[in-house]
């Protein structure tokens, strides 16, 4: 039988293999066990900072099992074929999984392949062109490709954390992300990996087609019956996985137009606050300057102010933060940072809980209200910043101050900044909340609350304002053959839930094939 135990290791050791095994034996681990490393994180809490492991060993004449994770080798081009909106983690997972289960997955994108979105991406940051189809959002391998790649969650309950950080490994990421308490892939090495599986869809029979925009649908007595592609080509869908995320605004008023039934969902909008990553550093490793063999320091704030959670949110260390707007006329931002996370600033969403008083205004509600709400604040953010992507900006101190910053401090949002009151920009239950959040985020942290940080307008994508509705079979409840799925349907939050979202909706449909497979509810 196999024994847990939990080491102390300095940071310098990390990858001292010596190091580890006296650290194990000193902590009661036989010399001759075998041991494998279960998680790895940081403590900080008190001096000496140190990494905390927790280690699985067996002793001599116990055989420590292996782990054998294979890709499925299924061929499927003949079989069932089952469409799925969108290339992001949700729908690349449902992809992957219809093969495992004996289905056809044919993927719908409505932007470019990863190599050519890069072109894209670049216009925007350097000419301020947005192209509606492909841009931070949409693209191959949706937002989750240009998003940092984070993969902690607190889906747990709803599929294996593990699994699919196993398939990821198997398509080009770190082991470590395995065992890291915080795991985290890279906007660099991102593209890769979805590269990888793209090639792995297409090599078992699968089918990948971008530049294909899902543009409408046509049911019969309440069953899937065809979709249209691209305004005009109509062809049979009897299943569709829904995974188009929670930009794709035309497929929520495209549901709304074809009356079937979506409905406004809480979210939450702020700014992204930018610090230098050695401000951070200090406060959260207590020190002058960041050990070497320290990365660079995160952090996680969230406050109750009148009745409304205040939270940070997409925390990037070394990050940047990039414009993600996916139509011309508005402005709106996300940040990721590389594997090394090595840029020289830190970057948060810090963002307010948006409620149904805000944006159920008039008398008859519309399911579009929440989506309204933030588009007005995203095209406001526009008109205030002067057009382009240039985005309005405030210093911390001036925005709870109420003063206009005479100037702002060097930024990594490439598009460039405008200085003005982001009140002029925010709704005024936003505003107020979160300028008293920071206030106490700098009493919780000492050093937060300064005129070196700079507030940027605006953070307003961080989930979906509409959700589809599904039942506990994750097909909609008025459409057969309809599969709403991830974060655009409001079923997840980050590319672990969405991807784990993605895995439950194939099996789904394989379940109503009469495949027999568990779903988790």
């Amino acid at each position: 039988m196999s024994k847990t135990i939990e080491i102390a290791i300095r940071p310098e050791q990390v990858e001292n293999e010596k190091a580890i095994l006296e650290a194990l034996i000193k902590q009661g681990m036989p010399a001759d066990a075998q041991y494998k490393l279960l998680r790895r994180s940081i403590d900080a809490r008190r001096k000496p900072i140190v990494y905390r492991f927790r280690c699985e060993y067996w002793v001599k004449g116990e055989k420590m099992p292996t782990e054998n994770f294979e890709l499925s080798q299924n061929e499927v081009s003949g079989a069932e074929e089952v469409y799925i909106a969108g290339s992001g983690p949700c729908g690349l997972f449902a992809a992957i999984e219809l093969i495992a289960l004996g289905l056809r997955p044919i993927v719908l994108e409505r932007g470019k392949d990863v190599r050519s979105r890069r072109r894209d991406l670049a216009a925007l940051n350097k000419s301020h062109i947005v192209n509606p189809e492909s841009n931070y959002c949409f693209g191959e391998g949706g937002a989750g490709t240009y998003s940092d790649g984070k993969l902690y969650t607190r889906s747990k309950k709803r599929g294996s954390v593990q699994e699919v950080l196993n398939y990821l490994i198997a398509f080009g990421a770190d082991p470590d992300i395995a065992v890291n308490t915080h795991p985290h892939i890279g906007t660099n090495k991102l593209p890769k990996i979805i590269t990888s599986i793209r090639e792995y869809i297409e090599s078992h029979g699968g089918e990948v087609r971008f530049d294909t925009k899902l543009t409408d649908i046509a049911t019969e007595s309440g069953k899937l019956k065809k979709i249209q592609l691209n305004g005009s080509d109509w062809v049979d869908c009897k299943h569709l996985v829904l995974a188009t995320g929670h930009s794709a605004r035309d497929i929520f008023e495209l549901l709304h137009r074809r009356s079937v039934s979506i409905e406004a969902k809480p979210f939450a909008l702020g700014v992204r606050v930018e610090h230098p990553q050695e401000v951070i550093d200090r406060i959260q490793y207590k020190c002058d300057t960041r050990g070497e063999f320290l990365p660079p320091a995160p952090y996680s704030v969230v406050q109750q102010v009148e009745g409304r959670g205040v939270y940070s949110f997409c925390m990037c260390p070394g990050g940047i933060i990039a414009p993600c707007a996916t139509a011309p006329e508005e402005i709106v931002t996300n940040g990721w940072s590389p594997s090394k996370r090595n840029n020289p600033y830190a970057n948060s969403g810090m963002v307010v809980a948006i409620q149904p008083e805000d944006f159920h205004k008039s008398g008859t509600p519309s399911p579009l209200d929440a989506l309204a709400y933030q588009a007005a604040v995203e095209k406001k953010a526009w008109q205030i910043g002067g057009g382009g992507q240039i985005a309005p900006a405030q210093r911390l101190v001036d925005f709870t101050q109420k003063k206009v910053s005479a100037d702002l401090p060097t930024c990594s949002y490439q598009p460039g900044l405008a200085s003005a009151e982001l009140r002029n920009v925010l709704p005024q239950e936003v505003s107020f909340r979160l300028s008293e959040a920071l206030k106490a985020f700098g009493k919780k942290m000492k050093g937060y609350y300064t005129n070196e940080a700079v507030l940027v307008a605006t953070e307003s994508r961080t989930s979906s304002p509409v959700r589809i509705p599904r039942t506990k079979e994750y097909v909609h409840p008025e459409v057969a053959g309809l599969y709403p799925a991830g974060e655009g349907a409001g079923y997840a939050g980050g590319i672990i839930s969405a991807a784990i979202d993605g895995q439950n909706s194939a099996r789904a449909i394989a379940q109503s094939l009469g495949v027999a497979v568990e779903i988790q509810k």
